[in-house]
């Protein structure tokens, strides 16, 4: 007995839309394996639910860049060009140097040295000598800097203790003329 036909429209229950996604999709990844197997055609489907999680399914003979790649020729539209290449390329550069920036930092703390050889150990020694030295300038920097504005410091004391002296001097001056009168 075959099921009735349905009305195609968005169900509106969040809990029954969830169920018959799942079913659905399900549905559909057998039947593209189905057709790579019996058919021996090549297909690929990729489906995001609302939530944004992707299911896909490749045939095993083939990857999905190869079908857009040929879906590209078929079609004549342009879906991947030299620039997106382009851009693909220099992400893998970053990501490639990222990686390598990352070890380099470890080695730099210490870490994961044991898988290095002796002539690998030279530049990252170099490096911590160089970055000690930078910080000793820095704090070299800083100690005469310090002393400079200790300098500063005491010979503003020293004048501000004249001025003091100096005006009780005057002050003292003028309380013993008063006295005299």
């Amino acid at each position: 007995m075959g099921r009735g036909k349905i009305e195609i429209k968005r169900i509106e229950n969040s809990t029954n839309r969830q169920v018959t996604f799942s079913k659905r999709r399900n549905g559909i990844i057998k039947k593209a394996r189905e057709l790579s197997v019996l058919c021996e055609a090549h297909v690929s489907v990729v489906i995001f639910s609302s939530s944004g999680k992707m299911s896909e399914y490749c045939s095993p003979s083939t990857s999905l860049p190869k079908i857009l790649e040929r879906y590209q020729l078929n079609s004549g539209k342009k879906i991947w060009d030299a620039k997106h290449e382009h851009l693909s390329a220099e992400i893998d550069r970053i990501k490639k140097e990222n990686d390598n920036m990352q070890i380099e930092l470890r080695h730099l703390k210490g870490e994961d040295l044991n898988s290095l050889q002796p002539k690998e150990l030279i530049p990252i020694e170099e490096a911590l000598e160089n970055g000690v030295r930078g910080v000793r300038e820095k704090q070299n920097d800083v100690l005469r800097m310090l002393k400079k504005n200790e300098r500063i410091l005491e010979e503003d004391n020293k004048r501000l203790a004249y001025i003091l002296h100096h005006h009780q001097l005057t002050r003292g001056e003028y309380e013993g003329h008063g006295t005299c009168m």
